[in-house]
């Protein structure tokens, strides 16, 4: 009986002719029913067998173990009245391959060791167990295994070897993993070769790899070929992929999905469109399209490669129920800030890993939606009982930092602290800008004192916080002691330094450092030239930034345009700013506040026309300014005030506070305050 349409023909006919089938025959139907997912049909036949032995406890067996009923298969294998070898590894591999049934595999494991000779453990049993150990990241308990293997003489073949290799790779010891492959005798078999080849790829240790496999390459398989493959993809190697696909090709080496998958994963990883739409074209031309690997695939090369509508339509295609394809939409989506539908297909998931929890909350962040990453952390709060990854930490810090909320972030320090987060270099980072950016300078100084492995991404911030916060003399010794302690300073640091100088009209150290950033080979950006001019302006040196900008090798925007016009205004000179006024209107016309920066130069200066020009200008071409809004967080969210803002609920008792501020500050007579609050 070799198909089911054999073994239901047989059974009918036994059924109606009334034969009663032999305990072989039994057996046979069990085994063909079982391999073709029909649980209750051979647990039916099972059941009415008038007599049974040893081989159809462990067909019944199996059949439940495979369809992962792991419960059943345990009173069944409690309920066998005789156990062999085999009945004992069924019931160990489904416990070794089902994730939360690790310790009724040691358990029954221990058991064995006890049994007698008949049903002592064997290879099968001890590969078993060193998978559980890879699985686990069980060293100790891996090498007590290969101890028993050697003194039991079960380490020699191709499928202990290779089990060996893999439980050490996983375990994070390469080196006794290539031990165990150097120990074959000088036999080089494809089985081993496979695992010593995924392990060199494991580790990083490419080079290795590679020459092992171009040795004796007849013996590589598909196998070989997908493991290199999916190597160089892991190792950021995504060119090398590709190349030695072509490779494949010409060797006849018949591909599958995970050598597709591999492709579409080399592409997403080179974010290439371009190839991206060749792989698809090349899975439709072939029907692969349906296979979940392939799909899944197609749906992260597009949404790491931007193209959202592209991986829509992918994803429309294969359905909802491929969970890789949806965290790889969710990704893409959040990568682009359209949250509303990374937070719909966030939702639909009944299980969220960590991948799509960062994926929102760096969404949320990317999108200025800070509030959203606060209600976010304390809904993970309360639904994921893990430690949350530290992305996603760094990412509230990043919110708390957006919107200067002291409180909230100090309680984020708080609960890392009380959890044990370890604190690495991104995180404390991430702490120590909070601190600055929330106006607490003393707590971010605290904590990069207690750093004992700084880098320049630290100073950066630090340099760049003193400078904010007007300790100009602590940000230049900071960047002094970056220097002298090796760290090579970036754009950013210069940025940071510049800014530190302008702040206190420091011109020549200014000028010094903006000259040195030649020597670090940086070319200076948009946001140095600004900070060039505007030093200038305010150091009341307004010759000097004209004669800068007429050095600047780039076309002058907004940005620069804008610091010029400031450093106008501080040097009271229309001339100068009306010169500025035709470009600056050119690139930025419809930015309402370059108008009002320009009316407010001329009003300073009393130039009535001038400012009413640019006024009946700005109304003639329909341009507004956005309202400025300020905000405080307070009773645990974020409240918002735009001028002349009446929409708070609040609204009454706060206008009423601030003209009793403000009757204390200009010494008003109670009895005017009651009958203005009156009113």
């Amino acid at each position: 009986m070799r198909s089911i349409k054999d073994g239901f023909r047989f059974h009918a006919h036994v059924v109606k002719n009334g034969i009663t089938p032999t305990i072989f025959t039994f057996n046979q139907l069990i085994n063909l029913y079982s391999k073709h997912g029909l649980l209750a049909e051979a647990r039916n036949l099972f059941d009415e067998m008038p007599e049974r032995n040893v081989f159809s406890w462990n067909a019944i067996l199996w059949a439940y173990i495979k369809n992962q009923n792991l419960k059943q298969a345990r009173g069944l294998f409690d309920s066998a009245p005789s156990k062999d070898l085999v009945t004992y590894n069924s019931m160990l591999s489904g416990y070794t391959n089902t994730a939360g049934f690790e310790s009724d595999a040691l358990k029954l494991f221990m058991e064995m060791q006890s049994l007698n000779d008949e049903t002592r453990i064997d290879e099968f049993s001890l590969t078993r167990m060193l998978n559980l150990s890879a699985k686990l990241s069980m060293e100790s308990y891996g090498k007590q295994l290969h101890s028993y293997m050697v003194k039991t003489a079960n380490n020699l073949s191709e499928f202990a070897v290779s089990s060996l290799i893999d439980m050490y790779s996983k375990c994070g010891c390469f080196r006794e993993a290539y031990q165990v492959f150097d120990g074959c005798d000088g036999e080089l078999d494809l089985v081993s070769k496979n695992a010593i080849l995924a392990a060199c790829c494991r580790e990083g240790e490419l080079e290795m790899g590679v020459n092992l496999f171009w040795r004796d390459l007849e013996l590589n398989d598909a196998v070989s070929w997908n493991t290199l493959i999916s190597g160089y993809v892991q190792n950021c190697c995504e060119e090398e992929a590709l190349k030695l696909f072509a490779h494949m090709k010409e060797n006849k080496v018949r591909w599958n999905e995970h050598t597709i998958a591999s492709l579409l994963s080399a592409c997403a990883g080179l974010r290439s469109l371009k190839l991206g739409k060749e792989v698809h074209g090349w899975v439709l031309k072939h029907d692969l399209g349906s296979n979940p690997f392939i799909s899944s695939g197609l749906v992260d090369v597009y949404c790491k490669c931007g193209n959202m509508k592209y991986a829509e339509l992918v994803y429309v295609t294969i359905g909802t129920g491929n969970a890789f394809s949806v965290t790889s939409m969710i990704v893409g989506h959040s990568s682009q800030g359209n949250m509303v539908d990374a937070r719909r297909l966030f939702d639909s998931l009944t299980e969220k890993n960590s991948i799509v929890w960062t994926a929102l909350f760096s969404g949320y962040v990317k999108s200025q939606q800070c509030e959203a990453v606060l209600e976010l952390f304390s809904e993970f709060r309360v639904k994921e009982a893990t430690v949350p990854d530290p992305l996603i930490i760094i990412s509230v810090l990043g919110a708390c930092a957006m919107q200067a909320a002291l409180n909230p972030g100090k309680q984020i320090h708080a609960y890392v602290l009380r959890l044990g987060i370890e604190l690495d270099e991104k995180l404390v980072s991430a702490m120590v800008d909070m601190y600055s950016k929330s106006g607490n300078i003393k707590y971010a100084e605290k904590i990069f004192r207690r750093v004992s492995n700084t880098d320049a991404v630290l100073y950066n911030i630090m340099i760049a916080g003193y400078a904010h916060h007007g300790h100009e003399n602590q940000a230049i010794q900071k960047f002094e002691e970056m220097l002298e302690r090796g760290f090579r300073p970036d754009a950013i640091t210069f940025v940071a330094i510049l800014s530190a100088c302008r702040h206190c009209g420091l011109v020549e150290l200014g000028e010094k450092y903006f000259a040195s950033m030649k020597n670090y080979n940086i070319l200076p950006e948009i946001d140095h030239y600004a900070c060039m001019i505007d030093l200038y302006g305010r150091a009341n040196q307004l010759e000097k930034a004209v004669a800068f900008m007429k050095r600047i090798p780039i076309e002058p925007d907004a940005v620069i345009l804008g610091a010029f016009l400031n450093a106008c205004r501080i040097n009271r000179n229309t001339k100068l700013a009306k010169e500025a006024e035709e470009k600056l209107l050119r690139i930025e016309g419809d930015d309402g506040a370059r108008y009002v920066q320009l009316a407010n130069v001329y009003a300073a200066e009393g130039k009535w026309v001038e400012m009413g020009r640019i006024r009946r200008k700005m109304r003639e071409n329909e341009i507004k300014k956005f309202a400025g809004c300020s905000w405080v967080y307070v009773e645990n969210r974020v409240h918002i005030f735009t001028s002349g803002d009446s929409s708070h609920s609040s609204a009454k008792a706060i206008y009423s506070m601030l003209l009793i501020l403000t009757a204390e500050l200009n010494d008003t007579a109670p009895v005017e305050i009651k009958t203005r609050i009156g009113r």
